[in-house]
């Protein structure tokens, strides 16, 4: 097929550029025009935000897991809270020391809380709505409703939830977006408008780029489809390893890359392995399996990386760049890889907007968590081997061409977590030549834990625990 037919059919969206049935695929695309959409709701979200700063709160809690925290931790990370709005967090972990630390630095009665979730339902979010709603209602008594708000999809159970206890607001998103292309919808935009962004600046980058990867462009002058191209025919070569490199404001990126690549494509025993994060090497210690993306942010500080990225192209590693004017072109980058996404997806042979083996996780989860109900017991926990270091080197062993190592930690959050991890990084890159993800838990499960269940099988996985600390219970439940 080529490139002009390719990008007619997505923006038509038909299915068949990807799979014979247009199952979750028709009611899939919304995120083609979801940019225009919310341009008209730039007034009302506007109004929204600037009424909740008016009121006194200093902070602001998400509460959600996968696509609808990503994108706001990134927008978090990436520009923070303007002068005189609320702090924003983040909170995607039902580790307790992780609830621990955003319960010990908020006050509950100045507090906004969003309950995130496209299905309604997601567990971890309404376990943590569970802990916050309790401490509000012990600050506020009854009146404690109004200091949430929800973003949800028509006719879920959270949307009863908050018209129930009195949610101050409810956001209704639109049903045709899946969640990890939902950060130019509410999902995105609420805590954006919440941190002062200039929300309708966001909007109009995104849709500049959605203009230019519009049909009427050719399509080597078409940013996602040459994006898209890229890495699903690399990808098909065996250079399925796409190494996220980024300016250092834009760090946090990766983040969300890492679910829309991994969650979209890592099915059916193929797919491309997302390395964001990951120390930067030499050009001697990467292998043919690797593509190189570099986000590079104008006036930031780049000229190492730049350096080495130069030494990578002359060692003959392929590398794309990607410039921003400035971080609000990083709408424009969520556009370009959604779009890009969905190409690659046609060049892998893959449905990239499905997650099957996520939601049979889910459901078994949730059967699971029935059967402990029911019978009234509490789940049994693994202490697991106690092998530590030497299971590592076993582990490293095994890797040869073609693998990657998973740091899956499922600990508490914190730098110096992050550095032990990046430390660990680098030296099995520089040591073992061996890629390596990272992700905390339970994040990675809605993240990278499609790639992990249903990818090709070339993964190699570590979990990291800490030490029993005392559970926090969540109000109403056995477990």
């Amino acid at each position: 097929m080529g490139g002009t037919q390719l990008i007619a059919k997505l923006w038509s969206k038909n299915y068949r550029l990807w799979k014979s049935a247009p199952t979750e695929i028709t009611n899939r695309l919304g995120w083609l025009s979801v940019a225009e959409l919310m341009l008209d709701k730039v007034s009302a979200l506007q109004a929204f935000a600037k009424s909740v700063r008016d009121e006194g709160y200093r902070d602001v809690v998400l509460l959600g897991m996968g696509g609808s925290s990503l994108g706001p931790e990134v927008l978090r990370g990436t520009f923070g809270s303007a002068k005189g709005w609320p702090q924003c967090w983040v909170l995607d972990s039902t580790v307790p020391g992780a609830v621990r630390q955003v319960t010990k630095a908020i006050s509950p009665a100045k507090t906004l809380f969003l309950v995130a979730s496209k299905s309604g339902g997601t567990i971890e979010v309404m376990s943590l709505f569970a802990h916050f709603s309790t401490l509000v209602s012990r600050a506020r008594g009854n009146h404690g409703g109004a200091q949430f708000v929800a973003i949800t999809d028509p006719g879920t159970g959270l949307g009863e939830l908050a018209h129930a206890k009195g949610f101050r607001t409810t956001f209704i998103n639109p049903a045709d977006i899946g969640g990890r292309y939902s950060v130019l919808s509410y999902f995105g935009l609420v805590p954006a408008a919440l941190m002062g962004l200039d929300v309708e600046l966001l909007l109009r980058r995104a849709v500049e780029m959605a203009r230019q990867c519009g049909a009427t462009p050719p399509p080597h002058e078409n940013p996602g489809a040459v994006l898209g191209a890229s890495l699903g025919v690399l990808g098909r070569a065996g250079r399925d390893k796409v190494t996220i490199i980024t300016s250092p404001k834009l760090s946090s990126f990766g983040l969300w890359a890492e679910q829309l690549l991994a969650e979209s494509t890592g099915k059916e025993g193929r797919g491309l392995v997302p390395i964001a994060q990951e120390p930067l090497g030499p050009p001697s210690v990467y292998g043919p399996d690797r593509l190189f993306v570099y986000l590079r942010l104008n006036g930031d500080a780049n000229a190492t990386t730049d350096r080495r990225i130069d030494a990578l192209q002359r060692s003959g590693q392929p590398v794309i760049r990607l410039t921003l004017r400035d971080r609000y072109d990083l709408a424009a980058e969520f556009f370009r890889w959604e779009f890009a996404t969905a190409v690659a997806g046609h060049y892998l042979g893959i449905h990239p907007f499905d997650q099957p083996n996520v939601q049979e996780s889910k459901e078994n989860t949730a059967r699971i968590l029935t059967e402990v109900q029911e019978q009234g017991r509490r789940l049994d926990q693994d202490r697991g081997s106690g092998k530590g270091l030497d299971a590592l080197r076993d582990m490293v062993a095994q890797a040869g061409p073609g693998k990657y190592l998973a740091i899956l930690a499922y600990v508490t959050p914190s730098r110096p977590v992050d550095a032990a991890i990046a430390a660990l990084r680098k030296h099995l890159l520089l040591t073992h030549r061996l890629p390596t993800t990272a992700g905390y838990g339970p994040r990675y499960l809605h993240s990278t834990g499609q790639l992990h269940k249903g990818g090709a099988n070339h993964g190699l996985f570590v979990e990291l625990v800490e030490d029993m600390t005392p559970d926090l219970p969540i109000p109403e439940k056995p477990f």
